[in-house]
Formats: C-alpha cells, structure tokens, sequence
C-alpha cells in the first residue's frame, strides 16, 4: 500500500478542503437561487394584477415600456443568472486534488487488510461493522454501513474468498433487514441474497444456498440466474440423497465441525492455513504457550549497569527478562520522548514501503506479507541517532560500527493492517549472502525499539517458542539471533503482529 502517515493525513486534510469547498459551492448556489426566487415572486405579483386588467394595466405608458424593458433585457439577464456555473472553483479544486486521491487498487487493498485483521483478531464481523474494536477510543466515525459490507463482500467474492464473502454479505443483509437504508441501488436485498447463495454453494452447503436462492426469488420470482440455480441445487440435493445415509451423516458431521471451527475462528474458509500461521494468529490475540510458574519465577527486573559501566554506575538501566529460551530482554525507559520526536521527523520524510531478502535470489524487494513504511538513518544524520547508536553499544556491549544503519519502521492501520510475518533476521546457509553488500557478516543480534504505544494489537511474537512481546513506547527488545558458534538460534522466529487500532513506530 502506497500511502504511509504522512500521506494518509494529507488526505485527511484534502478532504476537509473539498469539504470546505463544497460548503462554498451550496453557499453560491443558494445565493443565486434566493435571487432568482425573489425576482420570480416580484414578476408574479405584478403579471397577476396586470393580466386581469390588460387593456388598463397596458394602457399606462409606464407599464408598457417596462414590459419591453423586461423581455429585452431583464429576462436575458434572468436566464444569464440561471446559466451562471456556481460549480466551478469547486470542480476545479476536485480535479486537480484527484490525483492524489485512492485508486480502485488502494481500496481493495484497504478491504482485504480489515479482512486480515478480522482473521488475526477473531473479530465478529458486526463488532468489525459496529467500530467498536478493542482499545477503540476516538471519535465514534468509524461504522460500516450497509453499502461498505456489500464493498467488503464484494472484494472478497472477486478473490474467490467465499468464505468472507458470506460473512460480509450477511452483514449486509443483516442490516438491510434491520431498516438501514443503502446509498447505492445495487446494494438491494436480490443483489446481496445472489451472491450469497453463491458463495455459501462454493463451500459446499447446498440446502443453505437453496434456502438462500428461495428467498431471493420470493422478492423477484423472474430472476433468471437464481431460477437456474434452483433447479441446479435440488438436482445436486437429490444425488446426495442417494448416497447411503450413514455415509452421509459421517461426512456431513466432519464437515460441519470443520466449518463451525473455521467461523468460530474468523479464519478463512482454505486448506491452505499453515500450523505456524495458526500459532501466530493466536500469539498476536494474547492466547497460545504460557510460560510455566516454575519459570517465570526465574523471570526478574533488575537495575544493569554492564559491569560497572561508566554511564551506568550512577544511573542504571532498567532491564527486564521477556523470556528465557531463548533470552529475551527489555530495557525500559531508553529513550526520551524528546528523542523519539526528533527521530520521528527525520524518519517521516523517507517512509517507504519496507523491503525484504528473498531468500533464492539475495535481491531486497517488497512482499506481500510485510505491510509497513522503513527509512534508514545514518549516524552522521543528526546528533540523536548517532546517541541512541552509542547507547544500544554501551548496554549490550557489542561494536555498532558494524551495526546496519538505524531503520526505523512505522506499522499503521490506516485500513492498511500493517504486520510483517514470521522471518528470521539472520541469514541462513541455504540462502544467497543478505549482508554481502554490507561487509559485516551475518546478524549477530536485534535490538528493537519501540516509539510509541499502541491501542490494540502490534504484538512482536516469537512463533517457535510461543513468546509475546508487547510495544511499550521508549522501552527496547533485544536477543541473540546467533549462538557463539556463529550458528543460527531458530528459536528467534519472530513476527509482527498487524495493528488493530492505533500506531506502531519501531526502529
């Protein structure tokens, strides 16, 4: 997705513009429609008294000049009036701020996010529909109509995801029933109940597509498609009625349970869900591998002053243990709000969408499962990058001249539902050298940095061992992505979860 914050919020403020000139536009256009309206009241009073007398009323001078007067002149002014484009300053403005604006591919990227983020959270789809999201706390603007489910469903149905299109087409229907008016015409009830029936038939339930082809031809008996399916689904119901029954029951009692997993779940209705998919989903919802009491009671905070550093010794670090295996650390209060600004703005300016190794060709190019904004700064950039660089040197101890360049990394929801899937950041033998270009050799550990909080989601998790580390603005995660023998720790798998509400800035 090609829009980041700043641009996101660039539009916000384009659309608060147009609105602005929009006001401008009705305000003109109510100005112009007031004068015609007293102008027509004026000509009406007087052709009323001068019609029951025409002989009198054009027998005065006066009157018969005006007459002339008006159909010469007043009345090509009236129609100059009525001519007039009040429009234009609006549509001028309109057109040039199109070019900015959401395409048709940015919109159906937007859909399949909230989908995305509707599978990870095991959002209800009328919770997803009514706004009210876990850690929601703003202005209440954000319920889906009628008309935006039928979008969502719609967008699903062209991915051949019949699965979320149910679920979305059912929210609108559910809706639609319930008295809400759609804005559109196509979002009627016929429209929706077809493809529902479809996309209820594509996953294997006939009578319910039956059910659902009956009513729509209850509201028109002459659709041509559904009186089709109709007769095709009782002729599919009959063969299955053939089959003997206990088979039958069997299968339809391991279907059944399998469907009901998959809507209890949000997930979608594919084959394809990977068991480390699954694992991260439930991760990132809070649920999955617990610690043990018996080690978590090894788990401390504790002051750290790396041996008696000098930059510690007075004033310590604050540094608590994630996880034991492998070992994962936090260091809180890292970094100043301060700083986390300043960094914040030399950031903004070169937020592009963040790239990854593939892992046959070496080459950096952006994927699908990696939905966030990166831009690199360098040390010699400004004072606090190269402070926060010294900083990460003195608390783990490891030389950052070798280090890559300080990348900050901004996960938004935006609609965008900005995550990046389960990697390793070590380069692994079967790969092409990643680091090659750099010089340094593989990566020997991660410090990540959180700069900001986060309303709800955007859990960093650790999929092999079960771990779930949540943003906490000015605090670090660090680990050892290598053992002392060079080797990789494949317990390090890691994910970012996508951000259900609110922001998430990392570096």
């Amino acid at each position: 997705n090609r829009f980041h914050q700043n641009i996101m919020t660039d539009l916000l403020f384009t659309e608060k513009d147009l609105i602005t000139s929009l006001k401008d536009y009705i305000t003109a256009e109510q100005s112009k429609l007031e004068r015609v309206k007293k102008w027509a009241e004026k000509m009406d009073a007087l052709s009323v008294t001068a019609t029951q007398d025409p002989e009198g009323f054009l027998g005065h001078p006066v009157n018969a000049f005006k007459l002339m007067k008006r159909l010469n002149t007043e009345w090509a002014e009236l129609e100059s009036l009525v001519l007039s484009d009040m429009s234009e300053g609006f549509v001028s403005n309109l057109t040039i701020q199109r070019q900015h604006f959401p395409n048709d591919d940015d919109q159906v990227g937007a859909a399949k996010a909230l989908m995305r983020l509707q599978d990870t959270y095991k959002l209800d789809t009328s919770v997803m529909a009514s706004g009210d999201l876990p850690g929601e706390t703003h202005l209440g603007l954000s319920r889906l109509t009628v008309d935006d489910c039928y979008d969502l469903g719609k967008v699903a149905y062209s991915e051949a995801d019949y699965f979320h299109t149910e679920l979305w087409m059912s929210q609108a229907l559910q809706q639609l029933e319930g008295g809400e008016e759609p804005a559109s015409a196509a979002a009627d009830a016929v429209t929706i109940l077809d493809y529902l029936s479809y996309s209820i038939y594509q996953q294997g339930e006939l009578e319910r597509a039956l059910e659902y082809t009956r009513q729509l031809l209850r509201l028109d008996s002459t659709h041509q498609r559904a009186n089709g399916n109709l007769k095709y689904f009782e002729y599919q119901l009959d063969k299955q009625k053939k089959v003997e029954e206990d088979e039958k029951k069997e299968e339809d009692d391991e279907e059944g349970t399998v469907r009901e997993e998959e809507k209890t779940k949000g997930e979608r209705g594919t084959a394809d869900y990977l068991p480390e998919r699954r694992k991260y989903e439930q991760l990132c919802r809070g649920e999955g591998i617990k610690m043990t009491p018996r080690r978590q009671s090894r788990m401390f905070c504790r002051y750290f002053d790396n041996n008696r550093h000098p930059k510690f010794v007075i004033a310590p670090v604050k540094e608590e243990d994630e996880w034991d295996r492998p070992h994962i650390l936090r260091y809180h209060d890292i970094v100043s709000d301060a700083e986390i600004e300043l960094v914040k703005q030399l950031a903004k300016p070169r937020l592009r969408r963040a790239t990854i190794s593939n892992p046959i060709t070496g080459v950096l190019e952006t994927a699908h499962y990696r939905i966030s904004k990166s831009a690199w700064l360098t040390s010699y950039e400004h004072k606090v990058v190269d402070k926060i660089n010294q900083r990460i040197e003195d608390i783990t101890g490891l030389d950052v001249t070798t280090a890559e360049e300080l990348q900050v990394t901004r996960w938004q929801n935006y609609g965008v539902g900005g995550q990046y899937e389960p990697h390793f950041d070590f380069g692994r033998k079967d790969e092409p050298d990643a680091f090659k270009e750099l010089g340094t050799g593989n990566r020997i550990a991660t410090w990540l940095l959180y700069m900001s909080n986060v309303s709800s989601g955007g859990a960093t998790v650790f999929t092999d061992v079960g771990a779930a580390v949540l943003p906490k603005k000015g605090s670090a995660v660090f680990w050892y992505n290598l053992f002392p023998s060079g080797e990789g720790d494949y317990r390090t798998r890691h994910a970012a979860c996508p951000v259900l509400v609110g922001n998430k800035w990392g570096e």
